[in-house]
């Protein structure tokens, strides 16, 4: 099983990065209350973007060089028409 890097969307519209093994796991647990502190109080959350890594470290350094992303980047890497970073 590989390494993912994910976005996405909460219920008040706001985005999260992040990395994850087991990506629909760790989305339901997003959607459980019991994921990332950041979501818990802005359920439900929706997969918008994903991309597998080759490893937990070059997810994690992926995951950084997305966060960096001006707004503008980060919605375009979501609707697929480039790949930031």
């Amino acid at each position: 099983m590989s390494w993912h890097v994910y976005i996405v969307e909460c219920g008040d519209g706001t985005h999260y990065t992040g990395v994850a093994k087991d990506l629909a796991a760790r989305i339901a647990l997003h959607n459980s209350g019991k994921g990332a502190k950041y979501t818990r109080s802005r359920r439900p959350v929706a997969l918008v973007y994903a991309e597998q890594a080759e490893d937990r470290g070059a997810a994690q350094q992926r995951e950084y060089s997305i966060k960096q992303l001006k707004l503008c980047d980060k919605m375009a890497l979501i609707r697929g028409h480039g790949q930031a970073g």
